[in-house]
Parts: structure tokens; sequence; C-alpha cells
């Protein structure tokens, strides 16, 4: 795992050391953003001798800093692969990061096909008090423009640190709940479930 720490704000005011002061700095830490990065099309690069997609480094650092972002946060990579990939022990792994980081804004980069499934199984076990929220992107990041990867990472920031405690999809401009969310196969977006069908939402 790769462990990447980045602090935009670099022109911060100078602070004495009093007791006060030490239960702020404690404080902004607790409320900095955590980025998980399991790979998906969001940080796939495209090989243009074979005309195939593979994974070498997240484009996180990079968007973040293009972006200009005055947000704290933590960038680890947990993983790199499609989520259609994933196996039990891969969803384990997001599981137990996200269970055990002290942050409880949460924001998690992951493949389309099945973010629907992981955000079901991250809503199952249970983290009290924590806002998580996935995004991903339909087109590769390193495909500029063309691609959604800016857009999502952007909305899916904006709502990790405004949603309540709980699981949440953000794609398409949009936060969904966990259990009202589907990707529609057909448009290439993701939408909300009608209350009554949510027994009923396909695991993909």
């Amino acid at each position: 795992m790769v462990l990447t720490r980045i602090n935009l704000r670099s022109l911060r005011p100078k602070t004495h050391k009093t007791a006060h002061n030490t239960t702020t700095k404690i404080h902004q830490h607790i409320l900095m953003v955590q980025v998980f990065v399991t790979g998906g099309t969001f940080d796939k690069e495209y090989n243009y001798i074979t005309g195939e997609l593979f994974f070498k480094d997240t484009h996180l650092k990079e968007m973040f800093q293009r972006g200009r972002c005055e947000v704290e946060i933590d960038i680890k990579t947990l993983m790199m692969m499609d989520s259609l990939e994933m196996r039990d022990e891969d969803i384990a792994i997001i599981l137990y990061n996200c269970t055990k980081t002290p942050a409880t804004q949460i924001l998690l980069t992951h493949g389309t096909d099945r973010m629907v499934d992981t955000a079901r199984a991250l809503a199952a076990a249970n983290i009290s008090d924590k806002t998580i929220v996935l995004t991903g992107a339909m087109i590769p990041y390193a495909f500029g423009t063309s691609s959604d990867g800016f857009f999502n990472l952007g909305s899916a920031l904006a709502f990790v640190q405004v949603l309540p405690p709980g699981v949440y999809v953000v794609m398409n401009g949009r936060y969904f709940n966990w259990d009202r969310v589907r990707k529609n196969r057909q448009t290439g977006t993701f939408e909300e479930l009608p209350e009554a069908d949510n027994a009923a939402a396909s695991f993909g």
C-alpha cells in the first residue's frame, strides 16, 4: 500500500503552543478527508501499442493539485484493480481501512461496475459516525477533457464534507444513498431507485 500525504494549505498563520491550540489541531486532523484509492476506470491508462487499458499509478494527487484543492486530505492507495476482478479479500481490505482510519470523512475511488456492491458491504459493516462517499468514472482521467473523472471527484469531495454519517454513491453531479442507487448500463449513468425497487437492485 502506498501512502501519500498532501497538505495544500502551505501558508497557515503561526500559532502559540497552548492547550487550546493543541485541541484545535487534533480536531482538524479528525476532520481531514481520507481518500482511499482502489483503481477502476478512474485511474486506467491507455496503451497506444496494444489498445488496452492498464494500471500504473493513481492520478488523484495531480487532480487535487490541478483543482487547487484547499481541503486537507490524505491519499492512501489500497489497490489498483478493475472492480469486476474484486474478491471478498479485496472488499475486506476496504472495510478494514474505512473502520480503522480516525477520519470521519472518507472518499473512496472505485470502479463503477461493482461500486454499489461495495457501498452495500460498507453499510452492512455498520461503520458508525463516518461519512463514506464512493465515486468513479466512466472514462479514464488520462483521456483528458472527455473524462468525467475530474467532475465526479470534485463533486464527491464536496458531498463528503456536508452529508451526514452514512454510505453514499456520488456520480453525475448527484449523491445517492447506498440502498437507493443503481448503474444504468444502457445510459452509462447512475440513477435513483424507487423505494419499492430497493430489494430488487442488481449487484452490478
